[in-house]
């Protein structure tokens, strides 16, 4: 285990290119982001926002989100992996980033997620910029990686909890918000700065150097149809989509749950959101690379199994048990790395890379479709009971571990690339 372990450590310090550009400075933007995700929704209850209303921003976010998802591939074809991240992200992030800090009421919030949802370019220019001059052996290592940086700069988390205690929450949020956008902003550039265009990214670009936007969504038919054609590919989409929806929910309605029925002051939020890290940290460094060559299925029914318990052990915390609430955290932070990574893993394989940016634009267009409407329909059935989003998170959760263990059982074989496919 020191072996493998110590092969991580190798890995972050040989890193070359922009692998070590997109690593090294993702902290510029897990800092403020973990200074800020824990009380997003409650920073919008303490703005006058309803559960149902707090819903409806998450599903037009997720709404916005398609349209960005399916231009992606193109923008992302056209302006270059390196130019496309940069530009994405200012519009992405750093715009409501500003927006957040002055938002007064509902409107405020839609308009906020409308150009946030324009990450979805970057996440997959960003993925292309990362993985594409990167050699294949070490793209598992670099996912950790990438999922360590923004753990570690969780810890940093409670100190949001201080500045709302001291300041209270509206004012401290504001900060918060201000100060996100001057981290994120710089690393945005300097993300730039420390890359270069990938070698598929220059082929794309000269390729579709003549081509407009509309003609270069023409040629998706044909990488849809490669798509649907593809088991392997279907099936990790399916498991994203169960992911999603439930990560949506959890991070959406958890703060909300946890401090209007279990009557946790929310200052203290921060503390579970680090200790979820914490314990994510070690399970990457101490489980995963025992996984690297095992077949994904297992370790992912595990995570669907214990991320099940996590919410049933949440929906029974009684008022005030912060034990009861931990243990859930534990439970939760112990099972979620087997199925994230690990998908993430599945993706890299099956994705044929001459296509990558397409296919991912695809893939990421479907699962947003699906998920879109459960903002919304956990803004409801919030407001009716706070305990019925996460009876719906159980169920997505035990769909993908069904899904999972079917998939397990069917005959082995060597995923195929979409290239291959007829």
């Amino acid at each position: 285990m020191l072996t493998k372990n110590h092969s991580l450590i190798i890995t972050l310090r040989n890193l070359r290119g922009n692998a070590r550009g997109c690593v090294f400075t993702e902290p510029l933007w897990g800092i403020p982001f973990n200074l800020y995700a824990p009380y997003v929704s409650v920073y919008m209850l303490a703005l006058g926002l309803t559960d149902a209303q707090i819903g409806v921003v998450t599903s037009v976010g997720l709404v916005f989100q398609i349209f960005w998802a399916l231009m992606s591939g193109a923008i992302t074809d056209k302006l270059g992996r390196r130019r496309a991240t940069l530009i994405a992200d200012l519009v992405g992030w750093s715009v409501p980033c500003l927006v957040w800090a002055i938002s007064a009421d509902f409107s405020h919030f839609l308009i906020a997620a409308a150009f946030n949802s324009v990450w979805r370019v970057s996440h997959t220019s960003w993925t292309c910029l990362l993985v594409e001059d990167t050699d294949p052996d070490l793209l598992v290592d670099v996912y950790a990686w990438i999922y360590i940086a923004n753990l570690v700069v969780a810890f940093i988390a409670p100190f949001g909890g201080l500045l709302i205690e001291r300041f209270t929450l509206v004012p401290t949020m504001r900060g918060l918000f201000v100060l996100a956008f001057v981290m994120m902003t710089a690393k945005f550039f300097a993300t730039n700065a420390l890359t270069a265009e990938t070698r598929q990214g220059l082929v794309r670009m000269a390729e579709t150097r003549h081509q407009p936007v509309i003609a270069v969504l023409r040629e998706y038919s044909s990488v849809f149809r490669q798509v649907i054609r593809a088991p392997t590919l279907l099936l990790a989409t399916a498991l994203l989509v169960f992911v999603s929806i439930s990560r949506t929910i959890s991070g959406t309605f958890w703060a909300i749950l946890v401090t209007e029925k279990l009557m946790i002051p929310a200052q203290y939020l921060a503390l579970f959101h680090s200790t979820r890290s914490i314990i994510m940290l070690l399970i990457f460094f101490l489980v995963m690379p025992r996984l690297r060559s095992t077949d994904v299925y297992k370790p992912m029914l595990f995570g669907f199994v214990g991320v099940m318990l996590s919410q049933v052990i949440l929906l029974n915390v009684p008022v005030g048990s912060y034990a009861l609430l931990l243990l859930a955290t534990v439970v939760e932070a112990c099972s979620l790395p087997a199925i994230t990574a690990l998908l993430d893993k599945l993706m890299v394989i099956i994705v044929d890379p001459k296509e990558r940016a397409r296919i991912m634009a695809i893939v990421y267009v479907m699962m947003i479709l699906a998920t879109s409407p459960f903002g919304w329909i956990a803004g409801q059935l919030s407001q009716l009971d706070r305990d019925l989003p996460f009876v719906l998170s159980i169920a997505l959760y035990g769909l993908g571990g069904l899904l999972t263990l079917l998939s397990s059982r069917l005959p082995r074989s060597q995923p195929a690339r979409l290239g291959e496919v007829s």
